[in-house]
């Protein structure tokens, strides 16, 4: 499968236009006075499902041919692309296998399987979750629609920079939450081709840095599953689409501190009065911590997701 280019993010667009939610995009006046910037947030927390997976979720599954669609998909995931694609199959009406792990966060698995999604749980520890996606599609005979390393998934998630800048204009940065490179990828596409001038930066936790590894390396890294708040970015190792791209253009990726994303996370509850999870926060932790110099600058800030156990949402913010 080749790298998807911008032509697939039109491509992706024009299949979501009417069912994704075109998400706000909302600035504040203390942010942007902690960071000496312009930032600008594109709030896929409030898109539905909760995060910009349904994006590349829909797109993927809409693009099969019908044949393909009546036997059915599989999916791996942490979580948000676990609901994104439980949520796109039911609106196609397609049947939907979710591998998910046994500690996913409970509000995760109850929205999967609330959206129609048949879940089977793994050990993320010590079990292959690609290898029992793979084996489900073949006893089953459905296809298979990885989290990051499709190119319909890719360009999916590329239409939320995409809208970002169309609406705000030309960028100097963006700044993207790097798990498996979906997002960050995608958002390479749309800034190459929307405002070739902008820099684009993937944020990963400090427990998962193969990203920044693998760019550095000029090979993509595996690491063991990076113990994290950022239940969504703990992915082992970029896929071979997402690397690419990111070799290709990407302006580097950075790392933050656990301890960062829950201020950022209380940022966003106390001052712009949005539930972000974990995983969300750290394209944002980037810019409040100096991680991505912005100064000056117009900044791109894709809050990825909303989803998180309200019970472990305020332990974190109280604990820190």
């Amino acid at each position: 499968m080749s790298p998807p280019d911008f032509s697939d993010v039109l491509a992706a667009a024009a299949r979501l236009e009417g069912v994704a939610h075109r998400t706000p995009v909302l600035t504040s006046r203390t942010a942007d006075a902690l960071t000496g910037a312009r930032l600008y947030f594109k709030c896929e927390n409030l898109q539905r499902g909760g995060a910009f997976k349904f994006r590349g979720a829909y797109n993927a599954i809409a693009a099969l041919p019908e044949a393909r669609r009546r036997a059915g998909v599989v999916a791996f995931s942490s979580g948000n692309h676990a609901q994104a694609m439980a949520y796109a199959a039911s609106l196609l009406g397609v049947p939907a296998v979710i591998v998910m792990p046994s500690d996913a966060p409970a509000s995760k698995v109850a929205a999967t399987k609330g959206y129609g999604g048949e879940v089977v749980h793994y050990d993320r520890y010590t079990e292959d979750r690609e290898a029992i996606g793979r084996r489900i599609a073949a006893e089953r005979g459905s296809t298979l629609i990885p989290p990051y390393d499709h190119r319909d998934v890719i360009a999916g998630q590329g239409t939320a920079a995409r809208e970002l800048i169309e609406e705000v204009g030309e960028l100097d940065v963006l700044l993207s939450c790097l798990g498996g490179g979906g997002l960050t990828a995608g958002s390479v596409l749309a800034a190459e081709a929307m405002a070739p001038r902008c820099a684009v930066w993937g944020v990963e936790p400090e427990a998962g840095d193969d990203g920044r590894r693998s760019l550095a390396e000029g090979r993509i890294v595996h690491i063991e599953v990076p113990r994290t708040l950022a239940d969504g970015a703990q992915t082992q190792h970029l896929g071979e689409l997402t690397f690419a791209i990111l070799k290709r253009r990407a302006a580097g990726v950075v790392v933050v501190s656990d301890a960062a994303l829950v201020s950022a996370m209380r940022f966003f509850a106390e001052r712009m009065k949005l539930v972000v999870e974990p995983t969300g926060a750290l394209a944002a932790a980037a810019a409040f911590t100096g991680a991505v110099p912005v100064a000056g600058l117009r900044v791109g800030v894709l809050i990825s997701g909303g989803n998180v156990d309200l019970a472990r949402y305020a332990a974190l913010l109280q604990a820190h």
